[in-house]
């Protein structure tokens, strides 16, 4: 899994936008009351909260204790959060739909997650899942590895899987699951705040600033990308987002 460290406070304070968008994916999971589904990298539990609101049996899981610690003083009523690798769910047959929203991509083995999805759905049941597809943050990532080449530093390792339609939908058929639709779409997203980029970059990209002077490489990364992600007074992220709807 990535070793992202994560500020659960900044993201809910800052980021909101993740779970917000998140909306739409669980309209087309369409999860029934009672029906039984894992949110797999449930971040502060918000969706975990609003699926419970509508009866659904919803468990939450994720690789940051931080952010399950979070989402424990938010819901505290709610009896299942749990820091798990997803790699490795360790159940067997138990929800009738998995559901994943912004995460994968940060999980560079997506055959083991495909796998360990398709163990821990029952027969028939649902995988929904989306995050960052090909060219995901092509624009803010190439201009920070520019700045940082500049500066004499080396261009940072990314830890993030980006795949096409057809590249995921075959890691997905191999573990068992027939894909019954997959797209990939650009979705432009607003950045809180006029300070809006260097706090992404803090949020979600910690890895470009090793060795860099900040006040240097935020000045010039915003230099770099002001005419293109500026837009009537906010930063915009250039998502690309990957969509996925698989049955087992």
């Amino acid at each position: 899994m990535s070793t992202q460290t994560w500020d659960a406070a900044l993201y809910d304070r800052h980021h909101g936008f993740v779970a917000s968008y998140g909306q739409d994916l669980l309209e087309l999971l369409a999860a029934l009351p009672g029906e039984r589904v894992l949110d797999l990298g449930c971040g502060t539990g918000d969706h975990v909260a609003l699926l419970r609101s509508r009866r659904v049996v919803a468990d939450g899981v994720d690789a940051s204790a931080e952010m399950i610690a979070r989402a424990e003083e938010k819901y505290p009523d709610f009896p299942y959060f749990a820091v798990a690798d997803a790699r490795k769910l360790g159940v067997e047959g138990r929800y009738d739909a998995v559901f994943s929203n912004a995460v994968l991509h940060w999980v560079p083995q997506p055959w083991r997650v495909a796998s360990s999805v398709a163990k821990a759905l029952k027969p028939g049941g649902r995988f929904v899942a989306e995050f960052g597809g090909s060219g995901n943050v092509g624009t803010i990532i190439g201009a920070a590895q520019d700045v940082r080449v500049e500066a004499g530093l080396p261009a940072a390792k990314t830890p993030w899987y980006y795949p096409s339609v057809a590249q995921y939908a075959r890691v997905v058929e191999r573990a068992g699951l027939e894909v019954r639709s997959a797209w990939l779409f650009d979705r432009p997203t607003v950045l809180d705040g006029t300070a809006g980029l260097e706090n992404w970059v803090r949020m979600f990209a910690g890895f470009l600033l090793e060795g860099v002077d900040e006040a240097v490489f935020f000045r010039k990364l915003e230099e770099r990308v002001h005419e293109v992600l500026w837009r009537n007074g906010a930063w915009w992220a250039d998502y690309r987002r990957l969509r996925i709807v698989a049955v087992k």
